[in-house]
C-alpha cells in the first residue's frame, strides 16, 4: 500500500509541472502619470504669463511610456516684392505665406527604481512678439515671430516638481522659465 501511495503522490507532482511550465508571465506594473508641464515668462521678477499643459501617460519598466501636444495656429504674412520700375525700387504685395505659431510637446517616461520616473522632454514654443516689442520697425506691417526650444531628460518621483529649464530672450528681455510636474495617478 505505501509503494501504490508513493507512485500515486509522485504521478501527481509529476502531472503538474507542465501546468507550472505554461503559467503566463506577469504583466508589466504599467503606472499611469499626470505630466504637467507649465511655461512662464517673467518681465523682470514679474509673472506676464503662465501657460499649463497636461499630458496622461503610461510608464512601465521596460517599455517607454510617450505623450505628444501639439497646439497652435497658422498666422499669415503677406511677402513683400520689390521690382524695380523705373530705375526705382517699388515696394508691392506678394504672396501670403502662414507662419506656424503654438506649441509642441514631447514626453517619453520610464519607470525607474523606488518609485522614480525618468522624463524625457522636448519643448518647441513660437508666437508672435506684441507689437511694441518687435526688434525692428523695418517689419512692413508683419507679424515678428519668437521661439523657444529646449530638450533634456530629469527624474521625478510622484508629486515632484524641478524647473526643466529657463532662459532670457535677447530681443524682449524676458525670461522663460518650464516646470515639469509628475503625478502619479491613483
Amino acid at each position: 500500500m505505501t509503494k501504490y501511495l508513493c507512485l500515486v503522490f509522485m504521478f501527481a507532482l509529476a502531472s503538474t509541472a507542465p501546468l507550472r511550465a505554461q503559467e503566463k508571465p506577469a504583466a508589466p506594473v504599467v503606472t499611469p502619470l499626470k505630466i504637467q508641464v507649465t511655461i512662464s515668462r517673467y518681465q523682470g521678477e514679474k509673472k506676464i504669463s503662465s501657460l499649463p499643459y497636461t499630458l496622461s501617460i503610461n510608464s512601465e519598466p521596460n517599455n517607454q511610456g510617450r505623450g505628444n501636444l501639439r497646439m497652435g495656429a497658422k498666422i499669415p504674412v503677406m511677402m513683400v516684392a520689390t521690382p524695380i520700375v523705373d530705375g526705382q525700387k517699388m515696394p508691392a504685395a506678394g504672396p501670403i505665406q502662414y507662419q506656424d505659431v503654438g506649441t509642441n510637446i514631447d514626453c517619453f517616461t520610464r519607470s525607474l527604481d523606488d518609485g522614480r520616473f525618468r522624463v524625457d522632454i522636448s519643448i518647441d514654443d513660437s508666437s508672435v512678439y506684441p507689437e511694441e516689442k518687435t526688434a525692428t520697425n523695418a517689419t512692413s506691417g508683419n507679424p515678428t515671430f519668437r521661439s523657444f526650444r529646449a530638450s533634456d531628460s530629469m527624474v521625478l518621483k510622484d508629486g515632484g516638481t524641478a524647473q526643466f529649464t529657463a532662459a532670457t530672450d535677447k530681443v524682449s528681455g524676458e525670461v522663460v522659465k518650464v516646470d515639469v510636474t509628475l503625478t502619479v495617478v491613483k
